[in-house]
């Protein structure tokens, strides 16, 4: 079974972290919220509070498949400040295994370097954090193992790119059959 994690931090954008995350059980994804915080209860920034499933510490980053980083401010930042998430995400990288970034969380891949001639996106006004990337407008990118998308109104489009890439084109259509999405 795949597995994958979505990391919170404070002020993230509830959309753009449980849509993949229920995107993900519904396909049978073993998915876990984890928080970046020294608290599973993460709120974000509309003031919607989540019970992460574990804290950044807990995580064994070896059972893991991809990494999903969901935008919004201050969010984006404080997923950005994270010392350990940003030592487990380059160890990611460095093995090329899958990473996804929504809305402003792309600008974090940037920052790092791993956009470099790959496609991406990200929300409008963080074009210019995606340092060596192919800017595009689309909603969804997918450039090898990085998946980037433009925010909120991308969510679906995100967790089905996520599906897709995890279990097969044929899942995702699956999923987006099942959720009245096409």
């Amino acid at each position: 079974m795949k597995k994958v994690a979505v990391f919170l931090a404070e002020g993230f954008e509830e959309i753009e972290a449980l849509t993949p995350v229920d995107l993900c059980r519904r396909a049978d994804i073993d998915t876990i919220m984890v928080s970046v915080t020294e608290n599973k209860k993460v709120t974000g920034t509309h003031g919607i509070s989540i019970m992460a499933d574990m804290l950044l510490v807990e995580v064994d980053f070896d059972s893991l498949d991809m990494l999903i980083l969901p935008g919004g401010m201050p969010g984006t930042t404080n997923l950005e400040n994270s010392t350990l998430l940003m030592q487990k995400l380059d160890a990611f990288y460095e093995a090329e295994k899958y990473i996804s970034a929504i809305c402003a969380a792309p600008s974090i891949l940037g920052h790092r370097g791993y956009l470099k001639n790959r496609n991406a996106c990200a929300f409008p006004g963080f074009e210019e954090d995606l340092v060596g990337a192919n800017v595009s407008m689309n909603q969804v990118e997918v450039s090898g193992p990085i998946i980037t998308s433009r925010g909120m109104g991308a969510a679906i489009d995100f967790g089905l790119a996520i599906l897709e890439k995890l279990c097969g084109s044929e899942k995702a259509e699956e999923m987006a059959k099942a959720i009245l999405y096409l």
